[in-house]
C-alpha cells in the first residue's frame, strides 16, 4: 500500500446473523460494486477486496496478479498510463495502480485474485468502524496479503460504468413506528439532503424536521432491535439512515425501512445528494 487515499478499508460481505452479540452486520456497503469486482477477477463473490472512498489509492503488485476497479467510476492508472475501471487489468510484479477521484459516487472496490487474505474476525474480512472489529483502516505501508487464484471469470456481465443522479428517489416500508408523526408517508417523502455527517453507520439527512403526532413529554422508547436501512428519528426531528456498521439497539422512533435494493444507492450518496422517499408496500 503505497497510499490509501481518504480512507481505505477491507471489506467483504459481511459478518451477518450476530446482532444477538451486539456486532453490526458491516462489508461493502455497495454490495453489487463488490460482487461484480469478484466476478471479474474469478474470485467467489464474498472475497475480500479494498473499499476506497472518494479515490486516491495507490498500490504496488508485490506479484502477478489481475484487478479490477468497480463501484463509482474512476480513473484507474497503471504506472501512470490511463486504463479505465469496470475493466480486470493484469499487472506484473512492481506495477503501480493508482485511482484518482470519482466524478460521481463515493466508493470504489478493488478486487484481486485471490481475495485479500487478512485474518477473519467473527467470520468476516470487513473493517467495522463502529465496533472497531476486522482489520485496521489501511495505511501506507501495509502489505496486504493475496490468497491463491480460485479460477478465471465466469458468465457475463456488463461492464457500463453505473451513473449516479444527484437526486435519489427511494422506496421505504412504513413503520414500525409510524404512528408516533403527523401523515408520516408526506412527511418522510422529503426533500432529504445527505449531510457531511455521514458515514458507514448512517446516512444523516437534513431537511424540514420530522413532527411527532403525540407529545411524550421528552420520553423515548425503550431499546430496541435496529435493521439495515432502518429510518431512524431522533429529537432533532432529522432521520438517520443506518447502514452496514449500525448499531444493533436503537431508543429512538424507527419510522420506516429502507428496501435492501436500495441500499447500496444510499453508500454512494455524495454529501449534497437530495434524497425522496417513497411509501412502498
Amino acid at each position: 500500500m503505497l497510499d490509501p487515499g481518504p480512507s481505505a478499508l477491507v471489506q467483504d460481505l459481511g459478518r451477518p446473523g450476530l446482532a444477538h452479540l451486539g456486532v453490526p452486520p458491516s462489508g461493502a456497503l455497495d454490495g453489487p460494486a463488490l460482487r461484480l469486482a469478484n466476478r471479474l477477477v474469478g474470485n467467489p463473490e464474498s472475497a475480500a477486496g479494498v473499499e476506497a472512498l472518494l479515490g486516491g489509492l495507490r498500490v504496488r503488485a508485490a506479484a502477478s496478479c489481475t484487478v479490477v476497479v468497480t463501484g463509482a467510476p474512476v480513473p484507474v492508472l497503471v504506472d501512470g498510463r490511463p486504463m479505465g475501471s469496470h475493466v480486470p487489468l493484469h499487472l506484473r510484479t512492481g506495477q503501480t495502480l493508482a485511482l484518482g477521484t470519482p466524478a460521481t459516487g463515493l466508493r470504489c472496490y478493488l478486487a484481486v485474485s485471490g481475495g485479500i487474505a487478512v485474518e477473519p474476525e467473527l467470520r468476516s474480512r470487513s473493517r467495522d468502524v463502529l465496533s472497531e472489529i476486522g482489520p485496521p483502516p489501511l495505511a501506507a505501508g501495509d502489505v496486504l496479503p493475496v490468497g491463491p487464484p480460485a479460477g478465471v471469470p465466469e458468465g457475463a456481465d456488463v461492464l457500463a460504468p453505473p451513473v449516479f443522479p444527484g437526486e435519489l428517489s427511494i422506496p421505504v416500508h412504513l413503520g414500525p413506528r409510524d404512528d408516533w408523526f403527523d401523515d408520516a408517508a408526506a412527511q418522510l417523502a422529503g426533500p432529504w439532503t445527505v449531510t457531511p455527517e455521514s458515514n458507514r453507520v448512517g446516512l444523516r439527512l437534513d431537511g424540514p424536521a420530522l413532527r411527532r403526532s403525540v407529545d411524550r413529554g421528552g420520553a423515548e422508547l425503550p431499546s430496541e432491535g435496529i435493521l439495515t436501512g432502518a429510518v431512524q428519528v431522533p429529537p432533532s426531528g432529522l432521520p438517520v439512515v443506518f447502514l452496514a456498521d449500525h448499531p444493533s439497539t436503537g431508543g429512538y422512533p424507527v419510522l420506516g425501512v429502507v428496501r435492501a435494493k436500495s441500499l447500496a444507492a444510499l453508500g454512494q450518496a455524495r454529501p449534497g445528494t437530495k434524497l425522496r422517499f417513497r411509501s412502498s408496500t
